[in-house]
């Protein structure tokens, strides 16, 4: 509800206000002055009377960029701080510069896996001081380094808390070995390649049980402690992680039951991570933003196993880069530089502490320019000393209180504070005498509005309250206690004076609470154009009716040829059939979904026709109300032709014809049966004996095969065992062969 100049502004970025008096006519509510100024101007608004607050921006502090380092704090960012007074909704764009200093100050923190796998990498490592600061001063000739080592918590199942294993975690054969530790911070940063050396040297290789490593912890706590770290104020600073493994991050702790959420704060005593076994894991989320915090950029160094892993975690840590190790670590100087050059050679230009209702895109002016976006701008390829720009376009989406924001490079230092205010009132300047002619002398002008004084109401401070309350009046100018006059008139002197429409039309009513625009609609007609809307309903003209007169009285569409409405399956309403469940429209006369009659109906046809069936003792009960059957040679009509299998096993053929109504056919049905042949009981009778005397003769077969096959077997087993027997040959003593004497009666000797 638009009452006031600056509800006017606030309701869009396009809307001003008109304060010319006698802009708005007796009884017209105030919110017409609210509008686009174009339609302004085309209702009388002069131009000098149009309110239309506009964006200030307003430079503060605009130091120009440095050129080079030369041992004070360089600018690299311009502006440095802004402020501005917005309109809601209304866009304004400012150019922000940016330049890479030459010579500017890097410091590097070396960090580095010393469980026993890191043993290779560790001895090149200590050869490396001299070849690392070589590449830096090729880079600026403020370069520092820092070293710094890890493993992991001292705790099961993590590392092996033997008391000897704890002393000394690498194979027996190793003499150089150091006691378990998590994080360890060897030297602070320093120009110095012989104390960089002689720290190194003085390391040596530890070890633990599972291959993920502490890395997290040794971040979170080379980010956090700057000052044990020596990080400088005014350099670009970089932590070089070097590992073969992955990493534990938060939750991992509930294994070895640390459940202390990590704290994000400096936990370094002597320097060692004295909270490591109290703590769990930062998430990477934590480390992000302290990283992102303390301007710091991660350079990850390696091996090929795990380089997906830590590709996959720069996508959520800010300025950051992989660079694949070689077994030994002989190549990380190279990679060093590789990816210094890409960190370094890309600029991400972001905000922090971005007050809610605010919006901000970033479009980026350089060579190499990304697409614009509403969280950052990114150049790409920016070399040293080259100047690029980028415009930054601020909304706000509704008033809100004085705040403030910062605008800045990752990684970088500079930053852009951006002060924020909303413009929501309206400086109208108005004359400040309480009597104005134009309130009747009770009131003062507000923008244009009457303001009245104590015992004055209405549009001009005409209405005198006497020994009434102005509360008293106002109340009785509102409907169930609700808005006063429904918000479409103004009360004047405790009764509505309603305003117009946009048509010309007015509100009517005792609260205004009727129009006559806001019917209901059919085929985007008011009452669909057989009617007149009367305080938002409709009155239908003759031969009409509905909420939007949209249907006929009349029911010509519903109708059939014998005058019936939708075949007696359904109701006319607005002139079309509404047909019950399955019937189709336009005149319910056929139903898809509905049981096939020739199958629901068959037992009625069978009763009614040859008088068999299960309704064979009620038929006229069960059917005659239904089906009006007919006994016929030959089809009349044209319908779908059944052909059915009555309970006598016959073939029934008739037709249906569906009458008016939902259960109501004609039937016809022809008076011949198709029904089988009788079985032959001679066929059958003589056909069994003849089955059972041939399985009686096959019985016997059978059995006399198996005797056969036994008595074979029998034989043969016989013949064998025959074969077999051997007999003795042995005289028995009490054999006596038999002897013969012959004789010749005739020999007498001589």
């Amino acid at each position: 509800m638009i009452n006031s100049c600056g509800d006017c502004i606030r309701s869009g970025q396009y809307c001003v206000w008109c304060k010319q008096l006698n802009f708005t006519k007796a009884g017209e509510q105030e919110a017409v002055r609210c509008d686009t100024k174009a339609q302004l101007m085309k209702k009388g608004c002069k131009r000098e009377e149009i309110i239309s607050p506009n964006n200030t921006l307003e430079i503060v502090k605009n130091v120009p960029l440095s050129v080079s380092f030369i041992q004070q704090e360089p600018v690299q960012l311009s502006p440095q701080e802004i402020n501005l007074k917005l309109r809601p909704g209304l866009p304004t764009t400012f150019r922000v510069s940016f330049k890479r200093v030459q010579g500017y100050p890097v410091d590097l923190y070396y960090l580095m896996d010393l469980s026993y796998s890191m043993k290779d990498d560790l001895a090149n490592v200590k050869e490396l001081g001299q070849d690392l600061f070589a590449a830096l001063n090729e880079i600026t000739e403020n370069a520092r380094i820092g070293f710094g080592a890890f493993v992991d918590k001292t705790v099961l199942p993590y590392t092996n808390t033997n008391k000897e294993k704890l002393l000394k975690p690498c194979d027996e054969n190793d003499q150089q070995c150091q006691a378990a530790f998590g994080y360890r911070h060897v030297l602070s940063m320093t120009p110095d390649k012989n104390t960089f050396k002689t720290k190194v040297t003085q390391e040596f290789i530890s070890g633990n049980l599972d291959s993920p490593e502490g890395s997290l912890d040794a971040m979170m706590q080379a980010a956090v402690c700057g000052d044990r770290i020596g990080w400088s104020n005014s350099s670009t600073r970089l932590i070089v992680l070097t590992t073969d493994a992955g990493f534990h991050m938060a939750g991992d702790g509930k294994l070895a039951g640390i459940l202390e959420p990590n704290d994000e704060q400096c936990h370094i005593e002597n320097s060692l991570y004295t909270n490591s076994n109290e703590m769990d894991y930062p998430s990477v989320g934590q480390l992000a933003m302290q990283l992102e915090k303390n301007n710091i950029q991660m350079i990850f160094a390696v091996t090929e196993n795990v380089a997906n892993v830590y590709k996959q975690l720069t996508k959520m840590i800010p300025k950051s880069e992989v660079g694949v190790l070689s077994s030994d670590s002989k190549n990380v100087v190279e990679l060093i530089k590789s990816a210094y050059n890409r960190l370094s050679s890309k600029v991400t230009m972001t905000h922090d502490n971005l007050p809610e209702h605010v919006r901000v895109v970033y479009t980026p002016d350089c060579d190499a320019a990304g697409t614009a976006g509403d969280s950052k701008g990114i150049c790409d390829n920016v070399r040293v000393g080259q100047e690029i720009y980028f415009n930054v376009t601020v909304t706000v989406d509704s008033c809100i209180k004085d705040n403030s924001f910062t605008i800045r490079p990752l990684g970088i230092k500079d930053t852009l504070t951006v002060t924020l205010s909303t413009n929501c009132e309206c400086q109208c300047e108005d004359p400040q005498h309480s009597s104005h002619p134009h309130c009747k002398g009770k009131g003062k002008v507000n923008c244009g509005i009457c303001s009245c004084s104590e015992g004055s109401i209405g549009q001009f401070c005409e209405c005198s309250i006497g020994d009434k309350d102005e509360r008293t009046l106002r109340a009785s100018c509102q409907r169930h206690n609700g808005t006063e006059c429904e918000g479409r008139g103004d009360c004047v002197c405790g009764r509505c004076q309603c305003h117009t429409t946009e048509s010309g039309n007015s509100y009517h009513g005792d609260f205004c609470e009727c129009d006559d625009e806001h019917c209901e609609k059919f085929q985007n007609k008011q009452c669909g154009g057989n009617g007149k809307c009367n305080c938002g309903r409709c009155e239908c003209f003759s031969g009409y009716k509905g909420s939007a007169c949209q249907c006929k009285v009349s029911e010509e569409g519903c109708q059939i040829l014998n005058n019936t409405v939708c075949f007696g399956r359904g109701t006319c309403k607005c002139n079309r059939c509404e047909c019950k469940g399955g019937y189709q429209q336009p005149r319910c006369q056929t139903c898809l979904g509905c049981p096939d009659p020739c199958l629901t109906k068959l037992n009625c046809i069978e009763c009614l026709g040859f008088e068999s069936g299960p309704f064979k003792k009620n038929c006229s009960v069960a059917c005659s109300k239904s089906i009006h059957h007919e006994m016929v040679d030959q089809f009349t009509i044209q319908s779908k032709k059944c052909n059915q299998k009555d309970t006598g096993g016959c073939w029934i053929r008739f037709k249906l014809d569906q009458l008016v109504g939902e259960d109501n056919y004609k039937a016809e049905i022809l008076k011949q049966r198709d029904c089988p042949e009788p079985p032959s009981v001679i066929a059958i009778i003589g056909g069994s004996i003849a089955s059972v005397a041939l399985i009686g003769i096959l019985l016997l077969m059978l059995i006399k095969l198996l005797i056969y096959m036994k008595d074979v077997k029998e034989f043969k087993k016989f013949e064998n065992e025959k074969k077999k027997s051997k007999w003795a040959e042995a005289d028995n003593p009490l054999f006596e062969k038999a002897t013969t004497t012959v004789s010749n009666p005739t020999f007498t000797g001589e």
